[in-house]
């Protein structure tokens, strides 16, 4: 399971960089980046505020994840972490697992990665990019649907590699993206700044997407 690659390098990334580490997640640390993947796999209650961040419900999800950060060593963090989810939780059910946690796990290890100093793109197996491919090609559309331009996503390696994620406007043209899974993730969920993918389109439609906001 592609899940399983991944939540052994988050685990094992956030011990090497240790609690206090920044994250692309500011101003959460290290330590509040675990204690969210952890709360969001053994604590039901907290999953409606994760959708909806504002107002009441997300103001409980957050106040659990400080709790949770506050009380509960990196170490044991990680460890749940690695071990997956609650014995209860449905994403103990493989395939919804690999549905639900491939994309967060991997965005979530990159904005430990990518906040340090120096940092390098981490090479995943095969398998997990293309895992990450098929979550792209499942949910991609969803980021792009405000985009001002039209997006074409291109896929180092994959055996279908492109993928039409925006159409254009009428008074907009086309940029195609082209990078491995990871880095267009990346992209997608609005990490711009440090995915590495290459734009091709007229400077001003690359312009336009670039100042296009995405996040999860």
């Amino acid at each position: 399971m592609q899940t399983a690659h991944l939540r052994e390098i988050v685990a094992s990334t956030a011990l090497r960089l240790g609690p206090d580490a920044p994250t692309l997640c500011s101003p959460w640390r290290v330590q509040d980046l675990m204690a969210h993947l952890v709360t969001r796999e053994h604590r039901a209650d907290v999953l409606p505020g994760i959708a909806l961040a504002q107002g009441p419900l997300g103001r409980h999800t957050d106040a659990v994840r400080a709790r949770v950060a506050a009380r509960t060593p990196l170490e044991a963090l990680a460890e749940q972490v690695r071990s997956g989810p609650a014995s209860w939780f449905p994403t103990r059910w493989s395939t919804l697992d690999a549905a639900v946690n491939t994309a967060e796990l991997a965005i979530h290890h990159e904005d430990m990665v990518r906040a340090q100093p120096g940092w390098a793109p981490t090479v995943l197996p095969t398998p997990v990019q293309e895992s990450l491919w098929q979550a792209l090609r499942r949910g991609g559309r969803v980021f792009y649907r405000t985009a001002p331009v039209g997006v074409v996503l291109v896929a180092e390696g994959m055996a279908r590699p492109r993928l039409a994620v925006a159409r254009p406007p009428a008074d907009a043209g086309t940029v195609v993206l082209r990078g491995t899974p990871l880095e267009l993730l990346l992209h997608a969920f609005g990490r711009t700044d440090v995915a590495r993918v290459e734009a091709q389109g007229a400077p001003e439609d690359v312009r336009a997407l670039a100042g296009h906001r995405r996040g999860a």
